[in-house]
């Protein structure tokens, strides 16, 4: 199945696509990006279609990748909010080498989950957020299930997700709330296992993927001397 790497470019005349770019508009985005898929699946269709995405900052502005196992469709774009531009992967993850040197980036979400006796003795909560060190040390753990081992590692702080679930059943007013904490991380790393790394970049790394975290990207890089 083919996978395909999409680059929405937002057009500077829409202010809706400025918005939902910008942090502000970060929790709307997962429901734009699945507008660009059929909506005959009742359910799990951001699964069904392996759709991840996240936000890219450049010199020019923000613009959105998003990665899925079927093209999006260009026509369920809302006029003049932006253009897309699709290829597929198929050739950088067939030629995915054991020994091979890359460049990667993921924004994630790396959290913590104490066991009950732990919570309750440290007055945790259930999920404890990650930072410096720490979510330097999950990333390399979540690199080595991925088949990687990082050569570098650079890692900055990105913009928390704030959302509310819509309720489930007519008896509630308002759903769950939700919240990912989030970092980037860039760096070089090298091929350990292709197949495990095909999978992780087909399934996305952590939680928080309907939110913009997961999305492992990668590159061909120099082999170190």
């Amino acid at each position: 199945m083919t996978l395909w790497l999409t680059r929405l470019t937002p057009s500077p005349a829409s202010p809706l696509a400025r918005r939902e770019l910008g942090a502000a508009g970060q929790t709307s985005l997962h429901r734009r990006v699945m507008s660009l898929f059929p909506d005959d699946i009742p359910d799990q269709a951001r699964t069904r279609f392996g759709v991840l995405f996240r936000v890219e900052d450049t010199p020019t502005g923000s613009h959105l990748l998003i990665q899925s196992n079927q093209q999006p469709t260009t026509d369920r774009l809302p006029a003049r909010y932006g253009t897309l531009v699709s290829r597929p992967l198929d050739q950088l993850l067939d030629a995915l080498t054991p020994g091979r040197t890359l460049r990667y980036r993921c924004t994630a979400s790396p959290v913590r989950k104490p066991g009950a006796t732990t919570r309750t003795l440290y007055q945790l909560p259930a999920v404890v957020d990650l930072h410096g060190e720490a979510a330097d040390a999950w990333w390399h753990r979540q690199a080595g299930q991925a088949g990687l081992k990082p050569l570098t590692l650079h890692s900055q702080p990105a913009e928390t997700v704030r959302d509310h679930q819509r309720p489930r059943t007519p008896s509630k007013e308002r759903g769950n709330r939700v919240r990912h904490h989030r970092v980037r991380f860039d760096g070089t790393a090298t091929i350990i296992d292709p197949d495990l790394l095909r999978t992780a970049i087909h399934n996305g790394i952590g939680r928080g993927k309907a939110y913009g975290c997961g999305l492992l990207s990668i590159a061909p890089a120099p082999d170190p001397a």
